[in-house]
């Protein structure tokens, strides 16, 4: 079928989705006796342009509707080409006075993108050191459940750059040789090590790549396929979080979820592909609520308007896609 029309039909499925989303409360993305709530996002610094503003301020009431304990960021958080250092202009910006809600004055979990890696990636780490809500450890990292006040749940923030060859082979501006520095090798191990450790209920893998998706700039990285999925089935992971396509999505294959939040300013077509439960190209953001064995999704889009509404199981057997 050709991408056009699986994109018209993506994008009737998402309005439908919408339309039927408004007529839920509210405050259903928080689950009945509370939980652990959050936001995500992805490929959003552009100066306030392209919907970010919009995006952000949807954000601030989503947070403090919800109480938002802490904002994950897929990557791509400065464009085009990164930040140079932590004293960089864009800091402003791009962030600071953009995402000025005080419920978005919470601790952010930050991911690298492609595009940060035309920059100084080193430099988000630094702002890290001074910053009292910008959270980057290294370039990747662990969020145990007792950093958020939630036990049961398990973050892994995964460097996706460096795993894609296309990165080493072929210079972007300054990628392949902020890459080229990078041990692969150490990094799988890391999260394999890791994974297998953890005694979490819950365990989410965030990365700025996709795994799979119908979106029309990148559709599914076969590098992340090979060393990433086999991981993620092999420890029980429920979902792996990306952006990386300007878009919103929620595929699933197997037993595991993967949700696109790269909306968060510029968007792009997207379509459907085996296992997508919905696909939409509007500016926004995704709402994670986890209650006991239930982890909720919710994607908005730049109006606040809720546009799609999903539960997740704890442990489910694998769907056909």
């Amino acid at each position: 079928m050709p991408f056009d029309s699986v994109t018209r039909r993506s994008v009737a499925s998402g309005m439908a989705a919408g339309a039927l989303a408004a007529t839920i409360p509210r405050g259903a993305a928080r689950a009945a006796g509370g939980g652990v709530s959050f936001l995500a996002l992805g490929d959003w610094g552009r100066d306030g342009a392209s919907h970010q503003k919009d995006v952000a301020a949807a954000m601030g009431k989503a947070a403090a509707e919800i109480g938002a304990r802490f904002v994950v960021s897929v990557g791509d958080n400065f464009y085009e080409n990164g930040v140079r250092s932590a004293a960089d202009r864009q800091w402003k910006s791009s962030f600071e006075d953009i995402y000025t809600a005080a419920s978005l004055q919470v601790p952010w979990y930050v991911a690298l993108g492609n595009h940060d890696y035309r920059g100084n990636p080193q430099a988000q780490v630094d702002y890290a050191k001074i910053s009292p809500r910008w959270r980057m450890p290294s370039r990747y990292f662990k969020v145990s459940g007792a950093e958020i006040g939630a036990p049961g749940l398990d973050l892994f923030f995964i460097d996706s750059s460096p795993l894609v060859h296309k990165h080493r082979a072929k210079v972007e501006g300054v990628i392949a040789g902020n890459v080229a520095g990078e041990d692969v090798a150490t990094q799988l191990a890391w999260l394999d090590t890791g994974l297998g450790r953890s005694t979490a209920a819950w365990k989410l893998v965030v990365g700025h790549h996709t795994l799979y998706s119908g979106g029309s700039a990148h559709g599914n990285t076969p590098e992340l396929l090979t060393l990433i999925k086999p991981l993620l089935e092999k420890h029980g992971v429920q979902a792996y979080i990306n952006g990386h396509e300007h878009d919103m999505q929620h595929i699933r294959v197997g037993a595991v979820d993967y949700i696109c939040s790269g909306a968060g300013s510029e968007v792009r077509p997207t379509g459907r592909i085996a296992g997508t439960r919905f696909a939409l190209s509007r500016s926004g953001f995704a709402i994670f609520n986890l209650a006991g064995d239930s982890l909720d999704l919710e994607f908005r889009d730049f109006t606040g308007a809720s546009v799609y509404r999903a539960a997740l199981a704890r442990e489910r057997a694998p769907l056909a896609a």
